[in-house]
């Protein structure tokens, strides 16, 4: 008997991913072309977001992408009107963008560090909702992803928290703003996450003795607090992120999914 081909649950789809240069944007990405969809890549990170571009077209799927701040409000339109203007309209906005750059105790963070790290984890899906907002809501279909964190309930990283838990609340404040316009948000909140090294640091300094005390002892943490005992992988983060952008997940909306392990935020 012949075996099943892929899935393409995202046959037809217009995806948008932000953050897809590397990491668990970049996993989204290629995981939705597989399935079918023509996906738009959006990062600041020129040589490794045309490249994944390039591994996805290589591979037979459908690719663009668009260097791009999405940190401001601008980008993030900028983002939306590229999209539209390639392909007519937009299915499915993934909100990737954020991530800790320093881990420290709270009150030895520097004012700009913690402005900083809200401007990285907060605006990027702040903006890229609005923007994309107001086309779904014309076309009354469409599907928002966000990625949070379980971080929200975690210790050296109260500024990226703060960032993460406002995307939790995005998540679930225009979930019941839009249920009537049909368009769904729902929001994947990663535990623990062995994406391999970073092709571009977010902090590029090298940390000091101090620092790598704290970073461990924020690893031992993370794991005595997860009872799968691991961390997880890109693909068991991509893989909820596009199960809830696809049609299987049509009657659920306003939810914030913990891929943690068994932990909580």
């Amino acid at each position: 008997m012949q075996s099943p081909g892929p899935l393409q649950r995202f046959a037809d789809k217009v995806a948008i991913v932000t953050g897809a240069a590397q990491g668990i944007g970049k996993g989204v990405a290629l995981r939705m072309a597989r399935e079918g969809a023509r996906v738009v890549l959006a990062d600041a990170n020129e040589p490794f977001c045309l490249a994944v571009r390039d591994e996805i077209r290589a591979a037979g799927g459908h690719a663009d992408a668009l260097i791009v701040n999405l940190e401001t409000a601008a980008g993030a339109r900028k983002l939306v009107d590229h999209a539209i203007g390639l392909h007519g309209h937009i299915d499915i906005a993934v909100h990737n963008v954020g991530g800790t750059i320093w881990a420290k105790p709270f009150w030895e963070y520097e004012e700009a560090q913690i402005e900083h790290e809200i401007t990285r984890s907060l605006w990027p899906t702040l903006w890229g909702c609005r923007a994309v907002i107001g086309h779904m809501r014309e076309r009354r279909a469409g599907v928002i992803v966000n990625i949070g964190s379980v971080a929200v309930r975690s210790i050296y990283r109260v500024p990226y928290a703060a960032a993460k838990a406002g995307v939790h609340a995005i998540t679930v404040c225009m979930a019941e703003e839009l249920g009537d316009c049909g368009v769904r948000v729902n929001c994947v909140a990663p535990g623990g996450v062995d994406a391999g090294a970073r092709n571009i640091p977010r902090n590029p300094e090298p940390l000091s003795a101090h620092e790598l005390e704290i970073k461990r002892h924020m690893t031992a943490t993370t794991i005595a607090n997860t009872p799968l005992a691991r961390y997880g992988t890109v693909d068991e983060i991509a893989s909820t992120v596009c199960y809830l952008a696809s049609d299987e997940a049509s009657y659920i909306t306003g939810q914030v999914i913990y891929v943690a392990g068994g932990a909580n935020g």
